[in-house]
């Protein structure tokens, strides 16, 4: 039988990405004591609040079909949220979607064709390379180097920059490095952008989770960028509702209104009772972001505590999100043979820095959203196993 190209395209970036978290899970469900610290999944509940309007939602019926825009009152959060940034954003700018990923794929494929080049630094989320190699376009890696805090630079952006690329992905801050971008850098990269007649899309997830006395900055902010960027967000990190799968774009009203016909033949908008939810959490105040950061500051402390015991190890500045990157080069091993001989031999299940791109070969990711207990656990496992490695002259 015969299948359309994008299942080749897409063939090697499902479980393969994947493979040390599925066998770390396996291991979970057949009894075994393993410290999982491959995804971010927040460790608080979503706030009772948000369930019981959500509950209430679909009491009162709304479960039926969306606007294909999104829900009025949703749209109408959305609009009120960006004004800061965008004075003249209104709902024709805005469009809702399923979460982040579902918005970043509608967005990828209203840009690029067959051939066509986005621009992205690596390392990036895993799932970015399967949405842009989806409608034939190909991925053009720009470097983010931890000597850098992994910001990108704008010398390696003009460096990457070929007759092929369309679009510029932005993410901050940024998973899997925690990197946080400023407005400065920002701008310096939107003007080669405008010089190259590039879309910005920025992801911008985890705006809220900043820990560090650094403000978030956005290119919706800056005037000469708003109509060639594009913001894709969603509630699934700053409200800890992940599964809810709730989320948005903002752009120009062209872009927008293009967009439109794309998202309604993939899903005709979201639910109308988690649009009441999130509409919800748009308008209300709730501290779920702000106990999350403060969290996730103290652990990324106790890592780097942990890692002061360790010479093998070393880890870049992390302003936000929920992950820290360690470079483990000094071991001896590669992110893979580290993540893999940790897993065997510690049970502590990290992500090798392989499944976010090609400059992450020596790196491995390691999760917040754990326990501080659990996490010092880990930490003694992790130097533990690179003293070991390093000892034994690597790789075992």
């Amino acid at each position: 039988m015969r299948y359309a190209g994008i299942t080749e395209r897409l063939a090697d970036l499902g479980g393969e990405k994947w493979a040390i978290h599925n066998a770390g899970r396996a291991r979970m469900e057949a009894g075994e004591e393993i410290i999982e610290l491959t995804i971010g999944e927040p460790d608080i509940p979503t706030d009772p609040e948000l369930i019981r309007v959500c509950h209430e939602s679909m009491l009162r019926g709304r479960t039926h079909y969306s606007n294909g825009r999104g829900e009025s009152g949703l749209l109408d959060a959305i609009v009120d949220k960006y004004k800061p940034m965008h004075p003249g954003v209104t709902t024709d700018h805005v469009l809702a979607f399923p979460g982040t990923q579902t918005a970043l794929y509608a967005v990828i494929t209203a840009l690029v064709e067959e051939g066509e080049g986005v621009l992205i630094g690596d390392p990036y989320y895993a799932t970015y390379e399967g949405v842009v190699r989806a409608p034939g376009a190909v991925v053009e890696a720009v470097p983010l180097r931890i000597e850098n805090g992994f910001i990108m630079q704008p010398d390696d952006l003009r460096a990457a920059v070929t007759e092929k690329s369309r679009v510029l992905v932005l993410n901050s801050p940024h998973n899997p490095t925690g990197a946080l971008l400023d407005r400065e850098t920002i701008a310096e990269l939107g003007k080669i952008a405008c010089e190259h007649d590039l879309w910005i899309v920025s992801d911008e997830v985890y705006e809220d989770l900043i820990f560090v006395d650094e403000e978030f900055a956005s290119p919706l902010e800056i005037e000469e960028l708003r109509e060639r960027t594009i913001i894709v967000s969603s509630i699934s990190k700053t409200y800890a509702a992940t599964g809810f799968r709730s989320g948005w774009a903002v752009g120009p009203v062209e872009f927008c209104t293009k967009l439109l016909p794309i998202s309604e033949t993939i899903l005709f908008g979201n639910q109308p009772f988690i649009a009441d939810m999130t509409e919800a959490a748009l308008r209300g105040t709730f501290d779920t972001a702000e106990r999350m950061c403060r969290s996730y500051s103290a652990r990324v402390d106790l890592i780097m505590r942990a890692l002061e015991k360790s010479p093998n190890l070393k880890a870049g500045k992390v302003s936000g999100g929920m992950f820290i990157m360690i470079d483990v080069a000094d071991t001896g091993l590669d992110g893979e043979q580290f993540a893999w001989g940790l897993l065997e031999e510690q049970g502590v299940a990290i992500m090798p820095g392989t499944s976010f791109g090609e400059n992450a070969k020596t790196l491995v990711r390691v999760a917040l959203t754990v326990p501080d207990d659990i996490l010092s656990e880990a930490m003694k496992r992790i130097n533990a196993f690179a003293a070991s490695r390093a000892a034994a002259g690597a790789p075992a």
